[in-house]
């Protein structure tokens, strides 16, 4: 039963990855690329290392102190470098998407 769990984890955390890599080529504006690139990478390697963690700890018995403050590291850098990035992106000027319906960030002063 384990095995299957490691092994959907593993499926799951690279169907993520994959399809923050055909986001990042499909999407048409930085902003909507770093929402792929941020939110699937980080579920996508989230769960792969955590198939991997599972993985040692029941086929090896190897806690894997590692991998856990890899899934945490990853869980609260990559979502708030996104932000960080697309901030100062349209900061410097970067242009929205000619199709953008709304920019939330044109009344707030710089």
């Amino acid at each position: 039963m384990i095995d299957i769990i490691i092994s959907l984890l593993l499926l799951i955390g690279t169907f993520f990855i994959l399809s923050g890599s055909l986001g990042i080529l499909h999407f048409p504006d930085v902003y909507t690329r770093l929402h792929a690139a941020t939110k699937a990478a980080t579920l996508g390697v989230a769960g792969v290392l955590l198939g991997s963690f599972l993985y040692l700890l029941f086929d090896q018995g190897i806690v894997s102190g590692k991998l856990l403050l890899g899934i945490v590291f990853v869980l609260i850098t990559a979502p708030i470098s996104g932000h960080m990035i697309s901030r100062a992106a349209y900061n410097s000027g970067v242009e929205l998407w000619d199709k953008t319906k709304r920019d939330h960030l044109k009344n707030e002063s710089k």
